[in-house]
C-alpha cells in the first residue's frame, strides 16, 4: 500500500471538513505546533493570480541562469524592471489587479477600519495601496530589502514603508499589528533566517498569513527549480508545515506551484 499525500494526511482530520457536515458542537480539529498552539488555515488568496502568468520553465534555466540568479538576487532595477531573464520584467501597477486579494484579507480576518497591517517584504507594496484604499482609516506598514521596489511604490503608502530584513528582530511590540502577511519573500531565506522571520511574524501579528513558492511532485520540482532565481528554501508543502510548526507559527499560509 502506497504513503498517503502529506497534505492529505494533515487535513483529512481538519480543514477539508466543511462546517456544514461537521457534528453540532465539534471543535474544528487542528494539529498543534511545538508551542502548543493550534496551525492556521490552508489558504488560496494569491493563487488565480499567479496562475494567470505563462512561463518557459526550460528556456529560463538555459538562459545564462547562474547570470541571472547573482543579477536578480540584487533586487533592484533589473530584478523588478529590467528584463524578464533577471525576474518580474516590468513589475507594474494594474488596477484591481490586487483588489480581489486584498478584499479577502479583509474578509477573512474581519479587519475593521483602524486595522494595524504589517506586509514583510513588501515590494512596491501593490497589495498594502489596495488595502488602504478599502480601509483608508488603517494603520499600513511595510519593509522590503530593495530600494527600487520601495522608490517605485504609489505614493499614497511610501511614507509608511521602510528598508529592512525580514530576518532580523521587528522594530514592534508583541501582537502590535491586528494582520501580519508575508507574500513571496520568506522562500528568499536560508533556513536559520527563515527560522528568525517565522518567529517575529508571530510575535507582533495576532493574526497572520504566509504564502511561499513549493512544490507537490518531481514535476513542479523542476518547475520551480528551473523558474526561480532568488528562492533558497526549496522545500515541498510537508516540510514547509513542519518548519511552521517546529517555529512555533500559529498562522494561516498558502502555496504557490509551478504546474
Amino acid at each position: 500500500m502506497g504513503c498517503p499525500d502529506p497534505i492529505q494526511l494533515h487535513y483529512s482530520s481538519t480543514l477539508l471538513v466543511p462546517l456544514a457536515q461537521r457534528s453540532a458542537g465539534a471543535p474544528e480539529k487542528r494539529p498543534l505546533n511545538i508551542a502548543g498552539t493550534l496551525m492556521g488555515r490552508l489558504l488560496k488568496i494569491v493563487t488565480p493570480l499567479h496562475q494567470q502568468t505563462k512561463r518557459d520553465y526550460v528556456g529560463r534555466m538555459m538562459d545564462a541562469k547562474v547570470v541571472c540568479m547573482l543579477k536578480a538576487k540584487e533586487y533592484e532595477i533589473d530584478y523588478w524592471d529590467g528584463d524578464r531573464r533577471y525576474g518580474y520584467g516590468g513589475y507594474r501597477y494594474i488596477e484591481g489587479r490586487w483588489k480581489p486579494a486584498a478584499q479577502s484579507l479583509i474578509d477573512i480576518y474581519g479587519l475593521k477600519a483602524n486595522a494595524k497591517i504589517l506586509d514583510v517584504g513588501c515590494g512596491k507594496a501593490h497589495l498594502l495601496y489596495e488595502l488602504k484604499r478599502l480601509l483608508p482609516s488603517a494603520e499600513i506598514v511595510g519593509f522590503d530589502i530593495s530600494r527600487h521596489g520601495l522608490a517605485e511604490a504609489k505614493e499614497e503608502v511610501r511614507s509608511n514603508l521602510f528598508r529592512y530584513k525580514a530576518q532580523d528582530i521587528y522594530p514592534f511590540g508583541d501582537k502590535h499589528f491586528d494582520l501580519v502577511i508575508s507574500l513571496g519573500c520568506l522562500h528568499n531565506l536560508r533556513i536559520f533566517e527563515l527560522q528568525s522571520a517565522v518567529r517575529e511574524i508571530e510575535r507582533v501579528g495576532k493574526n497572520k498569513y504566509i504564502m511561499v513558492e513549493s512544490f507537490r511532485n518531481e514535476q513542479e520540482q523542476f518547475n520551480l527549480q528551473c523558474w526561480a532565481l532568488t528562492c533558497e528554501s526549496f522545500f515541498d508543502t510537508s516540510e514547509w508545515i513542519w518548519l511552521y510548526n517546529h517555529f512555533g507559527y500559529s498562522g494561516d499560509y498558502e502555496f504557490i506551484y509551478f504546474e
